[in-house]
Parts: structure tokens; C-alpha cells; sequence
């Protein structure tokens, strides 16, 4: 009884197609799956250089945002202590004109003071420069007199307290005035309180 021999055949090496590193054994060859070759993947370096560009002013970009965000961060601190100081101090002008009269007061009570017997033209000299001294002094500030003396009665600016009859001046008219109003910078603070002359009865 004969007995048959089979032959294999080892391939060749210079004819086997090896997959790519990290591939599993069995999976397709670029070329066998239509991909493109890494060769082809691969960037220009006109491409790098304009990527390179890019991601310099990117960065640029970024830093510009925070400079210009500690910026303001600086500023909102910095008006805010403005502001407080504003609030603090905003009567500071007014202060400096109602200075000398309080110096007027201290020399008109030293004079008073030093002076015997009749001192009454003297007191009333002192008090006479420190109302007009005062009375500047508010009126650089903004602050304006309401007299309604022998005024048209005006409920704008007038608050009638009392009706009198009065056969000497016209209905309607200030009878007398109580106490004077004021205005800051045409905005009323006090109405002038007035009493209103009104017909005498029949």
C-alpha cells in the first residue's frame, strides 16, 4: 500500500503583507480599505507655520482679556472709593464758607465779653455782620429766601396757616408772614408760612 506525501508550500516574505503596528491581526490594510496613507495625513509646513500664527495671537487675544479685565476690576474699585468719598464730603464747600462766620460769632462773644456797662450796640454790630456773613455764605451754596411779605398768595411756594378779614389789602394777599421759606436750587425745602387776608364779613 503506497502512501502519498503532501508538499506545503511556505510563502515567501518578500510577498506577505504584514498588518500595521498595533493592529489586530486579521483587520484590513489601509489599502485594502481605502484609506488614506499616513504619508498623505501629514500637515504642510505652511500649514504648521500658519497653525503656529494662529495659536500665537489666540494667546495674544487672551492676554489682552486679562489685562483688560484687571483694568476694570480697578476702575469699579476705585469709583466706588470716589463715590464714598463724594457721600463723605460733599458738604465740604459749604463748610468752608460757614467758617468765618463762626469766627464772626467767637469775636462778636469776645467783644461782649471784654466790654462793661452798655454793650448793646456792640452785640447787636456783631450779630448783624454774622447774619449777613451767614446769609452769603448760603446763598453761594444755592440757597434762595421765599418772603412773601406783601405777596400774592401762592400755594407753591406758601402755606397759609389762618384767614384774617382784612379791609386793607386784597383777598388772597399775605396778611403777614410767620416765618420764611427756602429754596435750594429752585427746589423747595420750606414754603413761606403766611397768614391770607380774606373780605371782611357783611
Amino acid at each position: 500500500m503506497s502512501t502519498k506525501h503532501t508538499t506545503v508550500k511556505e510563502p515567501n516574505p518578500s510577498t506577505v503583507e504584514m498588518p500595521a503596528a498595533g493592529a489586530a491581526p486579521g483587520a484590513a490594510t489601509p489599502e485594502a480599505s481605502g484609506a488614506a496613507p499616513a504619508a498623505e495625513l501629514a500637515l504642510t509646513p505652511e500649514q504648521i507655520q500658519a497653525l503656529r500664527a494662529q495659536a500665537a495671537k489666540a494667546e495674544e487675544h487672551w492676554d489682552r482679556f486679562l489685562r483688560t479685565k484687571a483694568d476694570l476690576e480697578n476702575y469699579k474699585k476705585r469709583a466706588a472709593r470716589e463715590r464714598q468719598e463724594s457721600v463723605r464730603f460733599a458738604n465740604l464747600s459749604l463748610m468752608e464758607k460757614l467758617i468765618p462766620t463762626l469766627d464772626s460769632f467767637d469775636m462778636a462773644l469776645a467783644a461782649v465779653g471784654n466790654q462793661d456797662g452798655n454793650n448793646l450796640e456792640s452785640l447787636k454790630a456783631g450779630l448783624a455782620m454774622v447774619h449777613s456773613q451767614l446769609k452769603t455764605a448760603l446763598a453761594a451754596a444755592g440757597l434762595q429766601e421765599i418772603d412773601a411779605t406783601q405777596q400774592v398768595f401762592d400755594p407753591n411756594v406758601h402755606e397759609a396757616v389762618s384767614h384774617l378779614e382784612s379791609a386793607k389789602v386784597p383777598e388772597g394777599q399775605v396778611l403777614q408772614q410767620l416765618r420764611k421759606g427756602y429754596k435750594l436750587h429752585e427746589r423747595l425745602i420750606r414754603p413761606a408760612t403766611v397768614v391770607v387776608a380774606q373780605k371782611p364779613s357783611a
